[in-house]
């Protein structure tokens, strides 16, 4: 069953997302549309934390459309995140990530 969410319908599918992006180090246009932000995994700590936002553009990422935020510690998180414009990944300092997304 789909649920419309803002300009997006979230259709429940893959758990860890249909599409990845790898080895990101800085910041990141994962997705330029909308979609879901599913995973995000810091595979290397850094030194400060990153930002998951929903914006099509790097220059766009900002507080305001900040979702997320990433740890100084590896680990996966979970987000789920429904997203109107589209996802955009920022590392902290140091960090490298990798993320899942539909």
């Amino acid at each position: 069953m789909a649920t419309t969410v803002g300009p997006i319908t979230a259709t429940p599918g893959l758990p860890g997302g249909t599409s990845a992006a790898l080895d990101i180090t800085a910041a990141t246009v994962v997705k330029a549309t909308p979609g879901i932000c599913v995973k995000v995994s810091v595979v290397v700590a850094g030194s400060s934390a990153g930002t998951v936002n929903d914006a099509a553009t790097t220059g766009a990422a900002a507080p305001a459309n900040q979702f997320g935020t990433l740890p100084t510690t590896v680990g996966t998180q979970d987000f789920d995140w429904p997203c109107g414009t589209g996802i955009v990944v920022v590392p902290g300092t140091g960090q490298t990530v990798a993320v899942s997304f539909t």
